[in-house]
């Protein structure tokens, strides 16, 4: 191939992946309007769309009535074949969902374990997941990758787990482990920084490219940090370890674990004890935290909140985002009762720099409980989304 012909192959590709990606994130997308956000003229976006049609990555729709004089325009929409298998191991159980190229959530499963799963016992439960999908929900889907959202460190070269500590893994070959299990390309992130990029792409963080994500859940406080709409990922892909941190706590009534981390004072264990529950999802444990007969929940809920408060003005001053995200049953802390929120938005301007919190804001995840989910499937559509044609040449 002569360096011409190699350019316009790249070029073109290059151009194949910018459509696919604004479908990917905008949705349905009349030709007009990929013609007006691309700059190129039509014959070309017709030439691209129909090559992505060929690969079998959108679907052209039957154009939208004409408000307007001319011919109207076919509209460009992400193929509801194409899926990633998603899934989120946990301490008290495993979620798995499929999601399709626009971010929706096909089929979901949470399974709830009594034992600390092995990986092998993890990935195996997302073989037999896959197969049981492909002859019922997914019998016509088109699945291209897996994605693993890990509550640990996951080193971003190769996938492997180093340590997640509430699951007793360390240094695991999880993306290794995974691939040769299902024959399908396989991305491996922690989860929190997942949930960020979910939130940041399609739920509460959209538009918005300077946040702090925290996600609670049953392993603990994870962060996620977008800078000007990029993850932060550090040295390793470690960064986000908010739940590491070791929280200011004026108050002594306050602490409940000596020389205790953050996710030590500010737990969801500690939640489900006061509701009397031994494990529960996150709608379940806030329905409970609002029962009158749990007369301890309103005290462990103020004094949780009080300490995350500091931790987020910490945050606050040292990254000045717009927005603080809030997931799991830290968005339970943050919302339930009367004015929560704004009062948790009062606590941590008091603690921070009033210059750099004059404009922050704080927002329970609008995800909800799929937004692990859906990030771990975009870590798994990030190689189709960045060179579709060479991803699925690969497949």
């Amino acid at each position: 191939m002569t360096d011409r012909a190699r350019t316009f192959e790249d070029v073109r590709r290059t151009n194949l992946a910018r459509l696919l990606r604004i479908v990917h994130l905008e949705g349905p997308q009349s030709r007009a309007r990929l013609t007006a956000a691309t700059g190129l003229n039509r014959s070309t976006i017709a030439d691209l769309v129909a090559e992505l049609v060929s690969l079998g990555v959108v679907a052209e729709l039957p154009p939208a009535p004409a408000t307007r004089a001319g011919r109207p325009s076919p509209v460009v929409a992400a193929d509801p074949a194409i899926v990633a298998i998603a899934a989120n191991p946990e301490v008290d159980a495993i979620t798995l969902g499929a999601v399709r190229l626009d971010g929706t959530v096909v089929v979901r499963r949470r399974v709830e374990v009594d034992h600390l799963l092995r990986p092998e016992e993890a990935v195996g439960m997302v073989v037999d997941t896959m197969a049981q999908w492909r002859t019922d929900e997914l019998r016509e889907a088109r699945p291209i990758g897996v994605g693993l959202a890990v509550p640990g460190l996951v080193r971003a070269s190769d996938g492997a787990v180093r340590i997640a500590p509430h699951l007793g893994w360390r240094d695991v070959a999880l993306r290794e482990l995974a691939e040769s299990a299902t024959g399908l390309p396989v991305a491996v992130g922690n989860d929190a920084s997942l949930g960020a990029i979910a939130e940041h792409l399609f739920g509460a963080g959209r538009g918005i490219d300077d946040l702090v994500y925290l996600n609670g859940g049953a392993s603990g406080i994870g962060g996620g940090v977008i800078v000007g709409g990029t993850l932060l990922s550090g040295l390793s892909g470690y960064a986000g370890e908010f739940g590491q941190n070791r929280p200011g706590i004026p108050s002594t009534a306050d602490r409940r674990a000596d020389d205790g981390v953050l996710e030590d004072e500010v737990s969801r264990a500690r939640l489900l004890a006061v509701a009397r529950l031994t494990v529960a999802d996150d709608p379940t444990l806030a329905a409970a935290l609002t029962e009158r007969d749990v007369p301890d929940a309103a005290a462990e809920i103020a004094r949780q909140r009080r300490i995350l408060a500091t931790a987020l003005a910490n945050a606050v001053n040292v990254l000045n985002p717009r927005l603080i995200v809030l997931g799991g049953f830290l968005a339970t802390i943050a919302t339930l009762g009367e004015g929560a929120t704004d009062q948790l938005l009062d606590a941590v301007r008091d603690q921070a720099m009033p210059a750099a919190a004059e404009e922050v804001e704080i927002r329970p995840a609008a995800l909800g409980e799929n937004r692990l989910l859906i990030g771990a499937a975009e870590a798994a559509f990030t190689t189709l989304l960045d060179d579709p044609v060479g991803a699925l040449r690969a497949t």
